[in-house]
């Protein structure tokens, strides 16, 4: 692997702001980071890039790489996105991404494999409604069905034997928010599948978009959210709840937007953002541009956005993840990270640094991922860097100049650094 030296740059570390600094990479780790007047005497490559600002390689906390989706990593990367964590996907497609993500241009993979899943439960009618291939549903039968702790530990057993989870995906969902009415786990049945999973060192994530999901989840003892709840105000109570479990939220505010259809015309906006347009493919962008639509009437993206607020105004730990999916419209690998930020700044209050770190440190720190999220001696290469501020303007992280993960650049850009 090569070595070199980007300096003159401020840098976000992930956790605080060195003004102008430098970051020395070797095999695929920072070897040293610092200020620029303590920048290495050396002959090897070195890049000086004043007004840019170099960050940790962004962490997506939620995609969906669908049938093994053969562009969710390398478009991931393109957009600063050096690691992917997948909310469930089935064996042969978990080997098939895993193997991709050991080519250079892809985003790092870390995933839930085969989510804990219930007869006919989320998302099994959703999926058949809009997909009636034979072949879709002949993998649907192979799900888990759970009922009981026996069959939590026959389904843990072999997902941690055949697919190597790197976190146990719960899937609790009424379809309340929907306007659907589905089968769904009981709280007890939820216990014990966070309680074998914790047994063999798991952490534990579940969807659900309803304050009464989410309220009975976070009872069952779920580590954190992938989803907010839209369907009613929130409430103290659900402050409350995650309090107790000191459990995270990740939102996914961009894709509720899509649900209730609220989130049209931004979606529009950074479809047509110059600065992605080289990036994703015309279907990608008519697929931005149109919204998912299926939500009850009284769904609301503002419920998002207040329990957000109150989750963070009573120290609640936020993490960044876009939920984007092929058939999710709304949504695109990679750039849908960017845009999740944004409306943590100007819709959720909070500060760039603060929507900076939910896509870096703090995602990295509540999964446990000890070599990445941050730029200190020791981590992985994983970089990003964009021309002008984004701890002033968080819009600026779409200025991407260069994309490294574990050092290596990514091709898009190696011409341009």
């Amino acid at each position: 692997m090569s070595s070199f030296i980007i300096r003159d740059v401020r840098i976000f570390t992930g956790e605080n702001t060195i003004p102008e600094g430098f970051v020395y990479v070797e095999d695929g780790k920072i070897k040293a980071v610092g200020p620029t007047s303590n920048t290495p005497t050396t002959s090897i490559k070195t890049y000086s890039k004043p007004g840019h600002t170099l960050l940790p390689g962004l962490i997506d906390a939620h995609i969906h790489a669908d049938m093994g989706n053969p562009e969710a990593l390398p478009q991931a990367l393109v957009f600063g996105v050096t690691t992917v964590c997948e909310m469930h996907n089935e064996l042969p497609n978990v080997l098939k991404l895993r193997k991709q993500a050991q080519q250079p241009d892809t985003a790092s993979y870390k995933t839930a494999g085969q989510a804990a899943t219930v007869e006919n439960g989320w998302p099994i009618p959703v999926i058949l409604a809009h997909d009636k291939r034979p072949e879709t549903a002949a993998e649907i039968a192979k799900w888990p069905k759970l009922s009981n702790r026996e069959n939590v530990v026959e389904y843990l057993e072999w997902t941690t034997k055949e697919m190597q989870p790197d976190y146990i995906k719960l899937m609790h969902e009424s379809g309340t928010s929907m306007g659907m009415k589905l089968q769904y786990p009981s709280v007890e049945l939820q216990k014990i599948i966070i309680e074998e999973s914790h047994k063999r060192g798991l952490l534990t994530v579940a969807h659900a978009l309803s304050l009464k999901d989410t309220l009975e989840v976070l009872e069952a003892g779920v580590d954190g959210l992938t989803h907010t709840i839209f369907d009613q105000p929130p409430t103290q109570e659900l402050v409350d709840a995650y309090k107790k479990n000191n459990a995270w939220v990740n939102p996914t505010l961009a894709t509720i937007g899509s649900l209730t259809k609220e989130g049209k015309d931004l979606q529009h906006k950074f479809a047509h953002d110059e600065r992605i347009q080289s990036h994703l493919n015309e279907k990608r962008v008519e697929a931005l541009c149109n919204c998912m639509g299926f939500s009850a009437p009284d769904s609301k993206v503002e419920y998002a956005y207040e329990s957000v607020r109150m989750l963070r105004k009573a120290g609640i730990d936020i993490i960044c993840g876009s939920d984007a999916a092929g058939p999710a419209l709304g949504t695109a690998f990679g750039m849908s990270i960017h845009h999740e930020m944004h409306l943590f700044v100007h819709k959720i209050g909070m500060t760039p640094e603060e929507a900076l770190q939910s896509a870096t440190s703090v995602t990295a720190k509540r999964f446990k991922f000890d070599d990445r999220g941050r730029i200190a001696e020791g981590l992985n290469a994983d970089l990003l860097l964009v021309e002008g501020n984004p701890l002033e303007d968080i819009d600026a992280t779409l200025n991407i100049r260069g994309v490294w993960r574990d050092g290596g650049i990514c091709s898009a850009y190696a011409s341009k650094i």
